[in-house]
């Protein structure tokens, strides 16, 4: 029987093609970091990405597959950049600052090795954080550039239009440049309040991706993977107590991932989850985080969180919840950073401990200082109260409230099945 040796090849670039698909979705937001570190721009540093991935699928399946992937990207990145930057400024001097990265000492691959990349990346994340930018462009830039979300991605999940993000992107980026922002990790004296804006970007993402703002799905999975990954950075890189804390509470809500949603897709609230199905690995290492960062005797409302996260991870059933430990945690938390939103969860707790008219005493003098009126989860946890009093009329007029203000398909679903309950 004879052999089509064009066979084989079919299948060795096949094979290619497929790793370098498979290297843009693990490696590509690493690449990049290193690429606007040696070039000093987002801009060009993003086209030499894509110019080197392009590369790679021409040269892959004809050549193979390189030893060290990421090294050969940011390689060939760089030099196509250079030869890009020289051609547009072949009749004019380069910028000082970019004719000083391109004759820099980084022509060996091999000093781009994974932890200069991790590095990088830790560069790449304080850099989207620098308080010269406003809060809104700091998370923008940290989905765009560190996580990979495109502009339309970035939109959907803070509830804003693809145009204003992409000026707030272009904004930013224009005033990195402008404002010559050092792309690198804070000194020992800047890092506390620097790291406070970074964590503080981590905990949206990781949120919006936990409980979705909109849209069909509860969670948003890829966001939550991803900030628990950048926690995980963090933390290995700079072992603070708040980071501890921030990787330990979001580790600790994720792992209740699988129970948080029926099959078909349905909200399951926290007491009625099936416990086989949480995460004890993650439960393991988040609480082993908690413990660390409380040793530390800096506790701040990270850990806190992590600690009232870890009291209900670690219950064996819904029964056996410390709610008057979490009482005394929110109160800990209350004058850490004293907010409605912890006051509403306080109120939840006490409910949980003292009885339904307690805590709806305490949410009712929420809602009436016309504090988190426009809030769901708050008339949602109100009519949940009176539904639990026999109320029936408050709870399906809190209830009517909550569904007009959540656009979670999910969560309007369970608020219409708790008003057909009522009749």
């Amino acid at each position: 029987m004879d052999r089509n040796p064009q066979a084989g090849l079919g299948t060795a670039a096949e094979h290619a093609r497929h790793t370098v698909d498979a290297v843009y979705r693990s490696d590509s937001r690493h690449v990049l970091a290193t690429l606007i570190r040696l070039l000093g721009d987002f801009d060009i540093a993003e086209e030499a990405l894509h110019d080197a991935f392009r590369a790679a699928l021409e040269q892959w399946p004809r050549d193979g597959v390189p030893v060290n992937p990421r090294a050969w990207l940011v390689s060939t990145g760089r030099f196509k950049a250079i030869d890009a930057i020289r051609r547009r400024t072949r009749f004019q001097p380069l910028p000082d600052d970019i004719d000083r990265r391109l004759v820099a000492d980084t022509d060996d691959p091999e000093a781009w090795n994974d932890e200069s990349i991790k590095d990088d990346r830790l560069r790449l994340i304080f850099t989207c954080c620098h308080p010269a930018l406003s809060p809104d462009a700091q998370v923008a830039m940290t989905l765009r550039e560190v996580c990979g979300l495109t502009t339309e991605e970035v939109a959907r999940a803070f509830l804003s239009s693809p145009p204003t993000v992409a000026q707030r992107i272009v904004r930013a980026k224009a005033k990195i440049r402008n404002a010559r922002i050092p792309y690198e990790v804070p000194s020992a004296a800047d890092l506390p309040d620097r790291l406070d804006a970074v964590l503080r970007v981590l905990y949206l993402v990781f949120n919006e991706g936990y409980s979705a703002s909109s849209g069909a799905a509860l969670t948003r999975h890829d966001l939550s993977s991803e900030a628990i990954s950048l926690g995980r950075l963090l933390v290995e890189l700079l072992p603070e107590p708040e980071a501890l804390g921030l990787l330990g509470l979001m580790l600790l809500h994720d792992s209740r991932r699988a129970a948080r949603t029926s099959p078909s897709g349905e909200l399951i609230l926290l007491n009625d989850q099936d416990r086989l199905l949480w995460n004890r690995d993650q439960i393991a290492e988040g609480s082993a985080l908690v413990e660390r960062a409380l040793a530390l005797r800096q506790v701040g409302p990270y850990t806190i969180q992590a600690a009232i996260a870890a009291v209900h991870a670690n219950a064996p059933n819904a029964a056996a919840t410390d709610w008057a430990q979490i009482v005394a945690l929110y109160d800990l938390l209350a004058q850490a950073e004293p907010s409605p939103v912890v006051e509403l969860n306080r109120a939840v707790a006490v409910a949980m401990r003292d009885g339904p008219s307690a805590g709806l005493v305490l949410i009712d003098a929420i809602l009436g200082r016309g504090d988190l009126s426009d809030y769901h989860l708050a008339h949602a946890a109100r009519a949940d109260l009176c539904r639990r009093l026999g109320r029936r009329a408050e709870a399906r007029a809190s209830y009517k409230r909550a569904l007009s203000l959540t656009e979670q398909e999910p969560e309007r679903r369970f608020l219409e099945r708790r008003l057909a309950e009522l009749g």
